[in-house]
């Protein structure tokens, strides 16, 4: 395939789902195996992450600038801080000591991602219905109980296929979260997680590093922060009216699709 039409699409499945409850890791990496839409370098991998990232800054940019402004004044800045971290802290101590692990077994492993986008499906379906009538409607105001527990639920994601959004989502829901503060909140603790990810991959990775090919890397990177962008702006008016079944359901079939095609020996 033509390195830059791969490094788009690439940037377009990284974009599309790295914040809706699909597991972009499990497109990603079920794309690399049936179609052959790898990344041609670790640091194409790697880097691609920062688009998504940039996405959710250039939407939130005055909120993230006020809050970090006040950080040292305002009492609803530094809780806001303070939630978001104690969210990251269970994913920073379980990704960095699983961090191989998940890199050179679980990564390899297509068929545990198809079960896993099935059974996060059947969970999202399942607690989109029985999840209690919210108590949290704002997510700067998550309180920092909650904020821990869903910092123990976006642990699951560390299995591919699993979902970070859709963890944490998950887990915001079962607390009293609403569905749109949940997704907000997910994107508020997205940045450090997935900022922290990348750092320890490129230290992890750096003598295996390659900026050769900077074009297909920049490609892939604008892609994905647009189509991130179009997604981020798309799912906060869709969450606002509607349930999550539809992600359910398309991680279902996908699935599904996937799992029957790894036993036809696809």
């Amino acid at each position: 395939m033509n390195d830059v039409i791969g490094s788009a699409l690439l940037g377009l499945i990284e974009g599309l789902t790295e914040f809706v409850p699909v597991s972009s890791t499990g497109h990603m990496l079920l794309a690399a195996h049936f179609l052959g839409f790898g990344a041609s370098s670790k640091t194409f991998e790697i880097v691609i992450q920062l688009g998504p990232i940039l996405a959710i800054m250039a939407l939130y940019w005055r909120k993230l600038t006020y809050v970090f402004a006040t950080a040292l004044s305002d009492p609803a800045s530094q809780r806001f801080i303070t939630s978001v971290l104690i969210a990251f802290l269970p994913a920073m101590v379980f990704g960095a000591l699983a961090h191989d692990y998940i890199k050179t077994v679980l990564f390899e492993t297509p068929k545990l991602i198809a079960i896993m986008l099935i059974l996060g499906g059947i969970v999202l379906l399942f607690v989109d219905h029985v999840a209690p009538e919210p108590t949290v409607t704002d997510a700067s105001s998550v309180p920092f109980g909650k904020a821990l527990a869903i910092g123990f639920f976006q642990c699951l994601s560390l299995v591919p296929g699993v979902s970070r959004s859709g963890a944490t989502i998950v887990g915001a829901l079962l607390l009293g979260v609403s569905r749109r503060a949940a997704a907000e909140f997910s994107f508020f603790l997205s940045l450090p997680t997935m900022l922290g990810a990348v750092a320890f991959d490129l230290f992890k990775s750096r003598h295996d590093l390659d900026f050769g090919a900077l074009s297909n890397i920049g490609i892939g990177f604008v892609v994905a922060f647009v189509s991130g962008l179009i997604v981020v702006k798309w799912l906060l008016g869709y969450v606002s009216t509607h349930s999550f079944a539809l992600f359910g359901w398309w991680r279902i079939i996908l699935g599904g699709v996937a799992l029957a095609a790894l036993y036809a020996g696809f």
